[in-house]
């Protein structure tokens, strides 16, 4: 849970980002490197985890992928995760991201949907934020302001807030 003493109140950039009342173990799914290897997300327990699932025909997901390449440039203790969850492979998804000014994030591919159907997703963009501990503690559906000023001071609070 995001101990709401030790961090600053989420600021309105933030305002798609609802905190969790009560954090749930996330989902045991993979998705594949560029590599072509597969990746547990529960292989980043220990460390906090922006996930997000987006999509090269989703118009609000290019959108914000130069701003989470922002926050992943700014905030290095901070795993971001950008997981292509549609039919693209990963030269492609490479391309796509150099393209859109987001070369800097991994890429990630969810080729059987599972994450999808394990986080429950409606719609993309879909941000999951993950504790150390592997639980979700925040979602965003929809995009968010990730490199603005004041999500980069949230973030950072949040990092070095007492466990």
């Amino acid at each position: 849970m995001i101990p709401s003493g030790h961090v600053h109140a989420k600021p309105h950039e933030l305002s798609a980002l609802a905190l969790d009342k009560a954090p749930v173990a996330v989902p045991a799914v993979a998705f594949t490197d560029a590599s072509g290897n597969r990746q547990l997300l529960s292989q980043y327990r220990g460390r906090y985890v922006l996930l997000n699932l987006w999509a090269t025909w989703c118009g609000p997901c290019v959108k914000e992928l130069p701003a989470l390449a922002k926050l992943h440039g700014a905030i290095p203790q901070l795993t971001v995760l950008t997981v292509n969850v549609g039919r693209s492979n990963a030269a492609d998804t490479a391309a796509f991201l150099k393209a859109n000014d987001a070369a800097s994030l991994p890429v990630l591919l969810d080729t059987d949907a599972a994450f999808i159907r394990g986080f429950g997703a409606f719609g993309l963009p879909l941000s999951v934020l993950i504790d150390p501990e592997g639980r979700e503690v925040a979602r965003a559906e929809g995009p968010a302001e990730w490199d603005a000023p004041a999500a980069v001071a949230y973030f950072r609070a949040l990092l070095h807030a007492p466990s």
